[in-house]
């Protein structure tokens, strides 16, 4: 199983949330993988760097270093796609940012770990679980 991280999970990690790092830790000791997607890999550091929290940046690349690293491909292109147009006839249209992260879980078979679910219950197929609750 691999997990992948939303941007609000990391920045609970990066602030040392007790809930959070405690999670992750018995994750990682039962052998769960862990990726960062594309999308979230950018809010988090646009976010660190614009609001110059050093200390938190670097302590996010060290994450960065221990966590893989995957690539949109293709069918992550295709699957944001689907999603799209399904939210849209539902009426239930969220940022595209979600969308991309949600399509590259979905189309790796990853699990994502967010405290966002409002946003991502809509969407089929996508595996999810919220830490913070």
């Amino acid at each position: 199983m691999i997990y992948a991280l939303d941007s609000n999970i990391i920045s609970y990690m990066l602030k040392e949330d007790a809930d959070v790092i405690i999670r992750y830790r018995q994750a990682f000791d039962d052998g769960i993988d862990f990726v960062i997607p594309p999308i979230v890999f950018y809010e988090v550091q646009r976010g660190l760097l614009a609001k110059k929290l050093n200390k938190r940046l670097v302590k996010f690349n060290e994450l960065c270093q221990k966590i893989k690293q995957r690539e949109f491909d293709m069918s992550v292109w295709q699957k944001a796609a689907q999603i799209y147009a399904s939210l849209s006839q539902q009426g239930n249209l969220i940022d595209d940012a979600d969308i991309f992260i949600a399509a590259f879980c979905i189309a790796n078979g990853y699990t994502l770990i967010t405290n966002n679910t409002r946003h991502f219950k809509h969407i089929y197929g996508l595996q999810f679980v919220n830490w913070k609750n």
